[in-house]
């Protein structure tokens, strides 16, 4: 495959840090995740069950579209993406991105976000879900997108997305 650049987006318990990171091995290329480069103020808000807003997503947007254009030969990129604008800064960084987007309901969400935040492993709380789904305008439908069921098994979604990948990439 060429240099592939890729974000793997959805709402918070989808998956998109397991996902992000098999593409990442399987493809051989950098893994970015997103949330390492939130601000310190947008960590503060979130883990105080604050939900962000577009200002402060911008900053973080825009580190994260720096980090992918100082990826030559591509990476993959764990981040939310919920609003087409996000997604399009994104691509204006790397051009060709694609994006794999985990498809979630919202009650699966929540069990999940509440399972890892009462385990002490993620910094967002299930108060947050809502928000997120309230905030999402789905991206099916745009180019260069790929829906994935967030509930398959991890191994099932690294062979759909790598099968698409290797028909995008021809």
């Amino acid at each position: 495959m060429d240099r592939v650049w890729l974000v793997v987006m959805g709402v918070s318990g989808c998956g998109k840090s397991s996902l992000g990171a098999a593409l990442a091995t399987a493809l051989g290329l950098p893994l970015i995740e997103g949330d390492d480069h939130h601000p310190p103020a947008n960590v503060q808000k979130m883990s105080h069950g604050i939900a962000l807003t577009d200002a402060d997503r911008a900053g973080w947007l825009a580190t994260l579209g720096r980090a992918l254009a100082d990826s030559p030969k591509g990476a993959v990129l764990t981040c939310s993406a919920l609003k087409r604008i996000y997604r399009e800064q994104l691509r204006a960084a790397a051009p060709g991105l694609r994006f794999v987007f985990m498809a979630i309901e919202r009650a699966q969400s929540e069990r999940r976000v509440a399972a890892r935040a009462g385990a002490g492993e993620h910094m967002f709380p299930a108060s947050l879900v809502a928000n997120q789904f309230a905030t999402l305008e789905s991206p099916v439908g745009e180019p260069g997108v790929l829906a994935v069921d967030a509930t398959l098994p991890l191994g099932k979604a690294v062979a759909q997305a790598m099968a698409w990948l290797a028909a995008e990439t021809k």
